[in-house]
């Protein structure tokens, strides 16, 4: 095989590939490879080109006992470091000694690796979250059998600490349960038939306790004509609940929370009409450095205030997977001092958007 052959079998390969020769020269550079290396390595000696020590070593000692091997590559020419996994072979064509050599593929496995990272926080901040409470309950309960066995004072006062830490596990576990449940039924596409003001009013109506509770006033405002989407009714009175629980328990007290329905014709985003929900509060807002990481799980933009008021860390991560699956947009916009406005932008009709990828 020559190496023009060389060159057009490369081409064919749906993956950064080239070859280094005896001569340390790089041959035959597919498109991808060029894209990703440089578009003038060809004939270049490797080590320029590459650079990385692990990398070299690897093609240097295969050359020497042509044994495969497998190493990590950082690209650090764009805006994100992406990791590839490179396979180092060792071709060798008797008809044309020329293209002997070692073949380089790159395998962009960044996002294996992110997925795995993910995993193992999602595991360290659970165990974080279940150690507290539990770790709590067992100094109480140890407690409660010696030194305070008898007073009755502190028996009840411990365990009024302990049925609320048990509540507290007991709202985690009902989070990890529906966040899961919620992500497995992401790609599945909902069939009903959903009134979102009736839905809305049935959530207030639910949450006017906590409302009176805290002197907030919630105000809703819909369109005359009612709004039907299609949609899950129990995941979306949950995207709703968690939303307006929020602004009620983070809004401050005795402010107001607006609740909004707008119908607002064709949404770009979504390619097709929708209805967008929005739910504001007039409390102390969030830093905007904190907005782009609110939906990622246990993230918590005040740590203190959201255990404080029992919060999971999980309430907008589920949310988010929701309207992911009714093919939504979750929007939020705040300042410090002014509040917060969370949007839910959902599609009238699932029906007329693209078939689910």
């Amino acid at each position: 095989m020559t190496t023009t052959d060389l060159r057009a079998t490369f081409e064919a390969v749906p993956l950064p590939v080239l070859l280094v020769d005896r001569n340390d020269h790089i041959l035959a550079p597919n498109s991808m490879a060029r894209a990703l290396l440089g578009q003038q390595i060809e004939g270049r000696n490797y080590v320029t080109m590459l650079r990385q020590p692990e990398i070299v070593e690897a093609i240097e000692q295969t050359l020497r006992d042509r044994k495969p091997r497998t190493v990590r590559y950082r690209s650090t020419d764009v805006a994100q470091e992406i990791t590839y996994t490179v396979s180092c072979r060792f071709v060798e064509q008797q008809s044309d000694p020329e293209t002997a050599g070692v073949m380089l593929c790159f395998e962009d496995t960044s996002q294996l690796r992110s997925a795995s990272q993910m995993r193992q926080d999602f595991v360290a901040n659970v165990s974080h979250e279940l150690r507290t409470p539990l770790t709590a309950l067992i100094g109480f309960i140890e407690t409660l059998q010696g030194p305070a066995r008898d007073d009755p004072s502190a028996r009840e006062r411990f365990l009024n600490i302990m049925a609320a830490e048990a509540g507290r596990m007991n709202r985690l576990v009902g989070d990890l349960l529906s966040l899961s449940r919620v992500e497995s039924e992401e790609r599945v596409r909902p069939t009903g038939q959903v009134d979102v003001g009736a839905l809305i009013v049935s959530v207030t109506g639910t949450l006017k306790p906590l409302a009176d509770e805290g002197g907030i006033q919630v105000e809703l405002e819909q369109p005359a004509t009612p709004v039907s989407i299609t949609g899950d009714h129990d995941q979306l009175n949950q995207v709703f609940t968690n939303l307006i629980e929020n602004a009620l328990k983070y809004g401050g007290t005795g402010g107001r929370v607006t609740v909004r329905i707008s119908p607002s014709g064709h949404e770009p985003a979504l390619r097709t009409t929708g209805v967008q929900i929005q739910v504001t509060d007039n409390g102390p807002g969030i830093d905007p450095i904190h907005l782009p990481r609110l939906t990622e799980r246990f993230y918590r933009a005040d740590s203190h205030r959201s255990r404080e008021v029992g919060g999971t860390g999980l309430g907008l991560a589920i949310v988010k997977h929701i309207v992911n699956r009714h093919r939504g947009r979750l929007t939020v916009t705040s300042e410090l001092g002014q509040g917060a406005v969370f949007t839910v932008i959902l599609p009238i009709r699932l029906e007329s958007q693209a078939t689910l990828s």
